[in-house]
């Protein structure tokens, strides 16, 4: 974080100061800022947040022995360090990071990209961040640092230095993506996908649209928006673009009216080739990451690149030297014998599909395809029915096993008897480990795997099991 007082800090969060012994107002702050008392350095800023198990006040002690110099808290604790005391740290964590991005703003060049949509926002992410690291101090969030927590803590690494600020913002409800936007009037907002990510939290997919369009909104006049030209709700965020008074960027493999896309697509089991065209100029591009899907990714992250002034030429270079997107994400494991695509830290029925058949792509001649699903969270009314049609859809591209994992998800494995995979190509386990032990004794040589289910049903960890047990 950039140096603060504790009184600037005070000031900016509207709290109430109890200083310790030998800090005065003026003290000053300089270290990160976190809600991880295992995390905080020498200098660091605590914010005692309270969770569903446990309580962050109880770990200002700890905190305090890693170093801090400050904690934000909602109760004076009985802590040797200077305390701020606020009705709700969420939201403190919130007006300091408004606070900060403001000042770094307002004292020199910092351009800020927004990244929004139901899929594929950590893969964009990093890809862009990779492109503009290249350019200039560049700072993007840990892992998928994308909600009212992990937005902010990202926001607040900025520095004087900082050239380019990459926010990546996630929601489960309307009204998230306005809040997080708001804190930094996005100079470039990419709008990726409206899916069934999240359907059930908003209330279906008219909802995501509105909440997904929320970003454009936050656009100040002069921004522009990075909009998918093949995702007809997407394109119809143009509008309220124009009504922002920001001007719109195409990127897309259907449109030929699109300013940035992508032509001569070919899917392989170490990446995927394809021909950018961006503004007159065309080039070869090699990207290692795994999926077709991962294509619009890149012509997201090439568009806002190339509307924040990198050349297409600097822009593919970089862009090609990301290996994977991030763990657990079309994650290569395993060996040339057994290979295993761990894919499971989420998953909505879009990025479900597209990994299917990306499996079904990469899959050789004499190579077997072998799936291990789990559920597809947050989909409120419409679970049984996309679980369902994920089901009909491993069946449709003949893989070969279908490994259905956990009770959530048995609907999948349902469906694919139901169509058609009767002579044991589907079968359901209850547990992770079950499945795991069916899956040692049944995997072969030639065979290509594709781990895949959201976060809360685990599968990532079998996936990195699966991957060390073959490697």
């Amino acid at each position: 974080m950039i140096a603060l007082t504790i009184a600037q800090i005070a000031h900016a969060v509207s709290g109430e100061t109890h200083l310790a012994d030998g800090d005065t107002p003026d003290t000053l702050i300089e270290g990160a800022v976190d809600t991880d008392s295992r995390l905080i350095g020498p200098g660091g800023v605590f914010v005692a947040k309270p969770g569903e198990e446990t309580d962050g006040h109880l770990f200002v002690d700890a905190a305090v022995g890693n170093g801090a110099a400050l904690a934000i808290v909602e109760r004076r604790v009985e802590a040797g360090v200077s305390q701020i005391v606020v009705p709700d740290v969420v939201a403190a964590l919130a007006d300091l990071a408004l606070e900060v991005v403001a000042r770094v703003r307002d004292a020199g060049a910092l351009r800020v990209v927004g990244i929004t949509g139901s899929n594929g926002k950590t893969t964009t992410k990093n890809l862009l961040a990779r492109i503009l690291e290249g350019e200039g101090e560049t700072v993007s969030p840990k892992a998928s640092f994308n909600n009212e927590v992990g937005a902010p803590l990202t926001m607040l690494r900025v520095t004087e230095t900082t050239k380019f600020l990459v926010s990546e913002f996630g929601a489960s409800a309307p009204g998230e993506i306005a809040r997080l936007a708001g804190l930094v009037d996005p100079d470039v907002g990419v709008v990726l996908m409206v899916g069934m990510a999240h359907a059930g939290g908003f209330g279906g997919i008219e909802a995501t649209f509105h909440a997904k369009s929320e970003l454009v909104r936050a656009l100040s006049a002069g921004g522009v928006a990075v909009l998918n030209a093949d995702d007809a709700r997407v394109a119809a965020m143009a509008p309220i673009a124009a009504e922002q008074g920001a001007s719109v960027r195409w990127f897309g493999r259907g449109a030929a009216a699109a300013d940035v896309r992508a032509d001569d697509v070919v899917v392989t089991a170490s990446g995927t080739t394809f021909t950018v065209t961006a503004d007159g100029a065309s080039l070869p591009v090699r990207l290692r990451v795994l999926g077709e899907h991962h294509v619009m990714n890149a012509l997201a992250a090439l568009a806002a690149a190339t509307t924040l002034g990198v050349s297409l030429t600097d822009a593919v270079t970089r862009l090609e030297t990301l290996e994977i997107a991030e763990r657990w994400r079309m994650q290569p494991l395993g060996s040339d014998r057994v290979r295993i695509i761990n894919d499971a830290y989420n998953a909505s029925p879009d990025s479900m599909s597209a990994a299917l058949r990306t499996l079904a792509q990469i899959t050789a001649p004499g190579e077997r395809t072998v799936v291990v699903l789990g559920a597809m969270s947050e989909l409120g009314e419409y679970a049984e029915e996309e679980h369902d049609r994920i089901g009909l859809l491993a069946v449709r591209l003949g893989i070969q096993r279908i490994v259905i994992v956990g009770d959530a998800a048995r609907r999948m494995y349902l469906e694919a008897v139901a169509q058609g995979s009767w002579d044991n190509e589907a079968v359901f386990f209850s547990t992770a480990d079950e499945a795991f032990a069916y899956l040692q004794g049944e995997l072969r040589d030639g065979d290509r795997v594709l781990v895949k289910s959201s976060n809360s049903a685990g599968l990532r960890f079998l996936g990195d099991r699966l991957g060390e047990s073959f490697s």
